[in-house]
């Protein structure tokens, strides 16, 4: 079964030229190109044609989750810098990943320039931190955080990133990566999308920094992810159940949106119900999506969950072939990246 495991793994691997992984965004999102993906073939669009490829009736489901500006700069007492990655917004006790982790221990305080700390509570493993902040974590990252870009975009993040790194219709802050797929959106696209009579609703899904690792085979044996919290509120699981009983289509925006989707499906349903939790979902080739129909994603990294949940849409051959394509045509990569409309 580990040779299983090793071969599937490899089996989601393909070439990208380092040149076309984008370290900036366009100058204007919604002028990112956008690869479409049909049963009857490929086309080539910008996302500022996203109106003109959708119905009137059909259905967005956004994330709406916030970025927070989660890497925090510090340092020991002894002068030794120390970064931490903050994984919620508090108040109170949170988790975060402290580098470097070796030689601390619990007790210990980080210290900010202004006279924040970081109460260092319980090591959780892999560099893991149960952690105290003072002031509590959203007030300190405010204050002394940046936006966590991720390791592909080499380079520190700058004023630019505060902005475009973050969706213009994010709202409860508790991700320390962005949901890409809805970075292609500004306000004129989405009044555009309105005209057309395309409605948008929300959900929320936090997400980690785990969202970037490559999948391990113990994930494929353990058939789970890192834990994510999730949020669906009834407006959105009326209005999925309403577009689902008009024939319409439900647009997830972003593989995100899906989890949160899928997770929200009671045992043996087929439709989201209101609700809260906390998911390890791990959607791959073969698995039902039961609430999507159509799916806004960007492009990702090889061999992580990403990669596989879109292959459950749409079969790992036709996803590889896809891709084979936006290589070819010098498409832009990742999260300041091009993006594909699945539908």
């Amino acid at each position: 079964m580990p040779d299983a495991f090793a071969s599937l793994l490899s089996s989601y691997r393909f070439d990208l030229p380092p040149e076309l992984v984008a370290q900036r965004p366009v100058a204007r999102r919604q002028d990112s190109r956008l690869l479409v993906v049909t049963p009857s073939g490929i086309t080539h669009r910008r996302f500022a044609d996203l109106p003109t490829l959708l119905d009137p009736g059909d259905l967005l489901v956004v994330n709406d989750s916030r970025v927070m500006p989660a890497r925090c700069c510090l340092r020991r007492r002894s002068g030794g810098r120390v970064e931490v990655l903050f994984l919620a917004p508090g108040p109170g006790p949170v988790e975060a990943i402290v580098r470097p982790s070796r030689r601390l221990s619990p007790g210990e305080r980080l210290l900010g320039l202004g006279g924040e700390e970081v109460e260092l509570l319980e090591a959780r493993g892999e560099g893991t931190w149960w952690v105290r902040a003072n002031p509590e974590p959203g007030v300190l990252m405010e204050r002394l955080g940046q936006v966590p870009l991720p390791p592909y975009i080499r380079r520190p993040a700058d004023a630019e990133d505060r902005v475009r790194y973050q969706t213009v219709y994010a709202c409860p802050p508790g991700s320390a990566a962005a949901p890409t797929a809805g970075l292609h959106f500004d306000e004129d696209l989405l009044a555009r999308l309105q005209a057309r009579g395309v409605r948008r609703v929300a959900v929320t899904l936090h997400v980690g920094p785990g969202t970037f690792r490559p999948l391990r085979e113990e994930d494929l044996a353990r058939g789970e992810l890192h834990a994510e919290a999730w949020s669906v509120p009834e407006e959105t699981a009326l209005a999925v159940r309403c577009c689902r009983e008009q024939g319409s289509r439900v647009v997830a925006v972003g593989s995100t949106a899906v989890r949160a989707l899928e997770s929200a499906v009671p045992p043996g349903g087929s439709l989201p119900e209101p609700g809260t939790g906390i998911t390890r979902l791990f959607l791959k080739e073969g698995d039902p999506i039961r609430v999507a129909t159509a799916l806004v994603t960007n492009f990702h990294l090889p061999g992580t969950s990403l990669l596989h949940l879109v292959a459950a849409f749409l079969g790992r051959e036709r996803l590889l072939e896809a891709y084979r394509e936006a290589v070819a045509q010098r498409y832009r990569f990742y999260s300041y990246g091009d993006a594909m409309l699945v539908l």
